[in-house]
């Protein structure tokens, strides 16, 4: 019963808002490509001109990708890891079961013809359906669904994979860690949405947390972060519109739909163009180049809006010079910073009440003066305790020096201590 119950709050699929059912015959050819503002207002137009994603296989981890006209010819292959699915993951499980056919759409749509139906940001990639079912019993743990999902998505030859799912916690199970280096270890970007405020996801959570994830969080259809459609967290890597967004459902008619879950395939489909266009680049540079490419909104990073808007012409001609690591963070060190005395096998949920502190990927104190969790902890926390100490030494001289001079003083005072326990760093 305890397994059941994993699957069922461990995870769930960000939570879109479907905001209407369109009829699936449009008034005129371009009804629907009318209504996807994204594509002209953040370039993807003029990246077509030089690549649509050619080839560049993405493996989509979500509810499954159900049968739809605009979408049928991308999917070139699936498998289910919820046990409930159909084997070839097109069967639509889980709490959400729409949510992976919107999703997949965004991505790689390729329309109808003749300007018609939802055209994905990288409308000539191809797409693997990975379903899980999430928010449902299962035998399978949710945890478990994902870490199989990622695995078998590697095996495939998925040089992207799209999250738009949460565990709705900083922390993520131990099994989580080789599932997702796994994927690093084979040169695989992993973009992962950051949650929908508006749904009660308060603040980013794994894999959104994960170091070396390209988070990604939204932005309302004129270009401001989003209240209900994104969460905040210094995670965020870029923003990608969130709101206003039209998809396919199974079955092929359109919803109008909002939420972080949209906005991650809009930039998944972006990574596609930049592997489609720069094919010597290596995950770490194409992240780079994405986020080094957005435009800024205020200091970078924020975290509100990462390291800025995507701009798809921008990330795939722009002269970015190149890294040697993931600007991201280090899944790796962190592992090894932070799971001492840790084993491998089974997924086993991380508790973080118990465990040391572990930093996130970005530096805290280029967010509004905050300092690091490096220099609370090492130069902080030291030098609290060492004025304390100092304060300490100075009264009881004092005390001291007036018992000398005057014996009506009282012999003591005892010092006011503030007991609050400081929030986590989060």
């Amino acid at each position: 019963m305890h397994r059941l119950r994993r699957g069922l709050t461990a995870l769930a699929v960000i939570a879109a808002s479907l905001l209407a059912v369109l009829q699936a015959t449009p008034a005129h050819a371009d009804y629907i490509r009318d209504m996807e503002y994204w594509l002209s207002d953040y370039n993807f137009y003029p990246a077509w001109d030089v690549t649509q994603g050619d080839g560049v296989l993405v493996s989509v981890i979500d509810s499954g990708i159900g049968y739809a006209p605009d979408i049928n010819a991308a999917v070139v292959g699936g498998a289910d890891f919820s046990g409930i699915g159909s084997p070839d993951g097109r069967t639509p499980v889980g709490a959400s079961p729409e949510h992976g056919t919107l999703v997949a759409s965004v991505l790689a749509g390729r329309g109808t013809g003749g300007g018609a139906g939802v055209l994905g940001t990288a409308p000539a990639a191809l797409l693997l359906s990975a379903s899980v079912a999430l928010g449902v019993e299962t035998e399978i743990s949710s945890d478990e669904q994902i870490a199989n999902a990622i695995r078998w998505s590697v095996d495939q030859g998925a040089k992207v994979i799209n999250m738009s799912l949460t565990r709705n916690s900083l922390e993520w199970p131990r099994g989580w860690d080789e599932a997702f280096m796994y994927a690093f270890e084979h040169d695989v970007v992993i973009v992962a949405a950051a949650g929908n405020r508006g749904t009660g996801t308060t603040e980013v959570g794994a894999p959104a947390t994960i170091p070396g994830v390209l988070t990604v969080a939204g932005l309302d259809a004129n270009g401001e972060a989003s209240y209900d459609a994104s969460s905040q967290g210094i995670t965020i890597g870029v923003s990608a519109p969130g709101e206003d967004l039209v998809g396919v459902a199974p079955g092929g008619s359109y919803m109008k739909w909002s939420g972080s879950s949209g906005a991650a395939p809009i930039v998944s489909g972006l990574v596609a163009l930049v592997r489609a266009s720069h094919p010597e680049l290596d995950a770490n540079n194409v992240i780079n180049r994405i986020i080094t490419t957005a435009t800024p909104v205020d200091a970078v990073p924020s975290p509100i809006y990462g390291y800025g808007k995507i701009d798809a012409y921008a990330a795939v001609t722009a002269d970015v010079p190149s890294v040697k690591a993931n600007p991201l963070g280090d899944l790796a060190e962190w592992i090894r910073l932070y799971r001492r005395g840790s084993s491998t096998g089974t997924p086993e949920p991380f508790d973080i009440s118990t465990a040391t502190p572990a930093p996130l990927p970005f530096d805290s104190g280029n967010i509004a003066g905050l300092p690091t969790w490096y220099q609370v902890t090492s130069v902080g926390v030291p030098l609290l305790f060492f004025a304390g100490f100092g304060t300490i030494v100075v009264i009881g001289y004092i005390a001291v020096t007036r018992r000398i001079r005057s014996v009506s003083v009282p012999p003591s005072t005892s010092l006011e201590t503030d007991d609050t326990t400081p929030p986590p760093n989060a």
